[in-house]
């Protein structure tokens, strides 16, 4: 009987292991599948704002518009380039404000996604807002201080907290 006992346990030591070993597997191919899915939703985000920036001469022409452009497909300019938050799109202003009112604690994806009016339960949607977040950082509008945690330079927080009225 202990025999049968030992083989037993044996046995299931050693389907523990093979599923251990499966389940690695799949979290690697779920990390790759995340990543591709990403860089997809970042490509066709900067694929539309191209676009946009393609049609906005022919728009252009019939004589300067006396509102801003709206939307979310417009390019975001590098901030060294920028007067101010005033020179990004509506979308992206309220992004902005929405990472100064996270403060330290820094601001996520999923409310980022909210912040823009878009389903948080939506995979696609809350990816769009990372990626939308992710280009602020790489136009230096954002750092992301942990992954997934984005805010403003320390430089701006600093800056706002001085200002009178620019706190809360």
């Amino acid at each position: 009987m202990r025999a049968v006992l030992e083989t037993r346990r044996e046995a299931a030591a050693v389907r523990v292991e093979e599923l251990g070993a499966e389940l690695e597997r799949v979290r690697a191919d779920l990390v790759d599948a995340e990543e591709v899915l990403r860089l997809r939703t970042i490509g066709l985000e900067q694929y539309l704002e191209a676009l946009a920036e393609e049609e906005q001469p022919a728009e252009t022409v019939a004589g300067p518009s006396p509102r801003k452009p709206v939307g979310p497909r417009r390019a975001v300019p590098h901030r060294q380039n920028a007067a101010g938050v005033e020179d990004l799109s509506v979308d992206y202003q309220a992004v902005m404000a929405a990472a100064a009112e996270a403060g330290g604690d820094g601001l996520g994806a999923r409310r980022a996604a909210v912040v823009l009016g878009w389903d948080s339960a939506s995979a696609s949607r809350v990816e769009g807002a990372r990626a939308r977040l992710k280009r602020l950082v790489e136009r230096g509008w954002l750092v992301e201080t942990k992954p997934g945690r984005f805010t403003l330079p320390a430089e701006q927080r600093t800056d706002e907290a001085v200002r009178p009225g620019g706190g809360s």
